[in-house]
């Protein structure tokens, strides 16, 4: 709580001084400056919307609003989100994006996008066993949408749904370069172009990182507990540090000219350290490598015809994940593995998709989109070598030296799927003030069948100032390829006779504008989860279920022409129908705090706080309550202090505040998983026009 108290004091003085020292011209701080672009979102219906009028609970973030927070990758900005909570597993420290409290250790139940496009890959139904993070230089904006989108979007947007919008030629102003260095021997430098060639309207970014990552401590591990039951010496690496250093590049060029758009990106992931162990035991050798290539061509004619506004793309996404893993530390066992258990699994998969779209508006008060399309998933190469073996039991018995077991006994198959959906959506303006929105999407899975999943929402502008929202929407999330087809491994094999994860959620959303600098929003939804995949005990099955309900709050406030305020509060409350007890390791209330005051033209400085509290154990789990935390951050920035020139210092985790995420159940990593403590990180950047 004393965190949260300093930064309300900052806010506080903030607001105390602005009035002081306020400029004759309130245009170079009004309030279009401060929310810039964010009232608009598109993922919604697909058609460019107010948030306030979309169909949908859903959050914006610019990358103005990016900038000002101090961020340096995609998941500082999406912790800002209210309902949303960044959690990680302990291999790799791969995100966990927890929304409203529905969560798991793979998370599949929560569909990325990058300009529309989702690059889940199928193994596991993630964004990569070797993800890395994102960084946000080349970030337009970043939308958010809170509950079920599968209508739209197919499968996996069943919690919610995250689209990236990369910048494009028109947000580019001529040549960028910027460079960050910081704690953990972190180093960042970016590039970005903005121009007109050849007739085309061309951007291109790139962006390098390298980091030896945090090193905060764990005591015990996997092989803590390992260790107990050999008289043999002690071989954990535990108490000892995490290990989160990886090297990044990330590299898009963006072209477009009247109907025509193309884009490009590789990213680039090397040396990723596996954090605290794919088996929750540490690893100091390990690391995984992930190479990630996407293209993608658009042609959108708005006048194909008087009535009709047509949109087609073909899509690629290719995914290579190679790992090369001490899953155990040498002498693990008794003494069975002298060099420890090593594991090097390797996922090759490719997607293709065409999608076609058009919007119809020849009937009165009706805005008509139809679609339809394909998209072909091949996981079309699977590798792996390893030292051990898996017998019943379950055992883990040593083969003597490192063996390929491609050909043999590889972790899982080679497998396609293929996909064919269609969907309708109308948004009818059938009364004054009044528009209801309905939508149904089929999609056929070559693996397990068809899913009918459909969406209502009436939109009431309710006066002037507020609106009004129902929603309904039913949503799915498909089995991985590890679900169904994990082969050679006892205690988690696949089952191709799965069904898909269904949710159903309810939502009463009103946003209200109290005045021209004050907006407020308020929604509250319940939800019920079926037929949740779980390896119960050792084998995926359809046997969990779920059901939720909560709240989220949100104020933006233009406090004065040169302080902004932002700040929500989320509430859920989530049970676990299978056990009847609450769901775990989400938290129940969270808090966010962002202040950006303009000291003048040049300064500013920007404050954040988060609050996370009330994370339940899972059943059965004994250990004590997962501890509560409070982070603060700061950011001081001077734009223009010399022409063409930015420069800014960061502080993350002011406090130096104790962060843990939970582990999983049972506790094979005790206190659990160690976030980074206090960071410094410095900035700068030069636009050339």
């Amino acid at each position: 709580m004393k965190h949260f108290v300093t930064a309300c004091l900052l806010t506080a003085c903030f607001a105390f001084l602005s009035p002081v020292y306020a400029y004759d011209n309130d245009d170079d701080f009004s309030l279009a400056e401060a929310y810039g672009d964010e009232e608009f979102i598109y993922i919604a219906t697909g058609r460019k919307q107010t948030v306030s009028e979309a169909p949908a609970v859903a959050s914006i973030i610019s990358a103005k609003s990016i900038r000002q927070m101090g961020a340096r990758d995609i998941d500082e900005v999406l912790e800002s989100i209210p309902g949303l909570h960044v959690s990680y597993s302990a291999g790799g420290y791969n995100p966990i994006y927890q929304i409203r409290g529905i969560t798991s250790d793979v998370n599949p139940q929560v569909l990325m996008l990058i300009n529309g496009i989702p690059i889940t890959n199928v193994f596991a139904g993630d964004r990569s066993q070797a993800w890395g993070g994102m960084p946000v230089e080349n970030i337009s904006r970043i939308e958010v949408i809170r509950g079920p989108g599968s209508a739209i979007y197919g499968a996996d947007a069943y919690a919610g749904t995250i689209n990236i919008i990369t910048k494009n030629a028109t947000e580019i102003d001529g040549l960028e370069l910027g460079a960050s260095a910081g704690s953990f021997n972190e180093y960042r430098a970016w590039l970005q172009y903005g121009g007109e060639f050849a007739g085309w309207q061309t951007a291109f970014s790139a962006q390098l990182a390298d980091t030896n990552g945090q090193k905060e401590k764990i005591n015990a591990d996997a092989q803590t507990f390992y260790d107990g039951l050999f008289i043999n010496p002690r071989v954990s690496l535990a108490p000892g540090s995490v290990n989160t250093g990886k090297q990044s590049l990330d590299v898009r060029g963006d072209i477009e000219k009247g109907r025509w758009h193309i884009r490009a990106g590789y990213q680039s992931r090397k040396d990723v350290e596996t954090a605290a162990g794919l088996f929750s035991a540490l690893d100091n050798k390990g690391t995984a490598d992930a190479d990630r290539y996407n293209a993608d061509i658009t042609y959108q004619n708005t006048d194909f015809s008087e009535n009709w506004d047509i949109k087609a793309q073909y899509s690629f996404f290719n995914s290579i994940t190679r790992s090369n893993l001490t899953l155990l530390p040498a002498g693990t066992l008794g003494g069975a593995f002298p060099d420890g258990v090593i594991g090097e699994p390797d996922v090759y998969e490719r997607h293709n998709r065409i999608d076609l779209s058009a919007f119809y508006t020849g009937l009165t008060n009706h805005d008509v989109r139809v679609g339809a399309g394909f998209h072909h998933q091949d996981q079309y190469k699977i590798e792996e070598k390893r030292n051990f073996y898996i017998a019943p039991g379950p055992m883990i018995l040593p083969l003597g030296s490192l063996v390929d077991v491609s050909d043999t006994t590889p972790f899982n198959q080679e497998k396609t799927r293929k996909i064919y959906y269609a969907f309708v959506q109308d948004a009818w303006d059938f009364a004054p003030d009044w528009t209801l929105t309905a939508g149904l999407r089929y999609d056929h899975y070559s693996d397990f069948g068809s899913t009918l999943n459909p969406r209502l929402a009436l939109v009431w502008q309710t006066s002037y100032r507020l609106t009004s929202k129902l929603l309904y929407g039913r949503s799915f999330r498909a089995p991985s390829f590890a679900e169904q087809f994990n082969i050679n491994n006892p205690v988690a094999l696949g089952n191709p006779n799965l069904d898909p994860e269904v949710i159903d959620t309810y939502e009463l959303a009103f946003d209200y504008a109290a005045s021209d600098d004050l907006k407020l929003s308020l929604n509250l939804f319940h939800y019920t989860m079926e037929d949740i995949i779980r390896f119960n005990p050792t084998t995926a099955n359809n046997t969990g279920s779920q059901s939720g309900h909560g709240l989220e709050m949100e104020v933006n406030w233009q406090a004065s022409n040169r302080l902004n305020v932002y700040a929500n509060y989320a509430y859920q409350s989530s049970e676990d129908k299978e056990t009847d007890s609450n769901a775990a390791d989400a938290p129940e209330q969270q808090a966010y705090l962002r202040a950006n005051y303009a000291i003048d033209h040049t300064w500013s400085i920007n404050t954040q706080l988060n609050h996370v509290r009330d994370r339940n154990r899972a059943f059965g789990d004994t250990r004590g309550d997962i501890d509560n935390y409070t982070v603060v951050d700061l950011t001081l920035r001077a734009k223009e202090f010399a022409p063409g020139f930015e420069f800014a210092l960061s502080a993350k985790n002011l406090f130096d505040e104790t962060v843990r995420e939970p582990s999983l159940a049972p506790g094979l990593i005790p206190d659990d998983l160690p976030q980074a403590g206090r960071g410094l990180f410095v900035e700068l950047r030069k636009t050339i026009n």
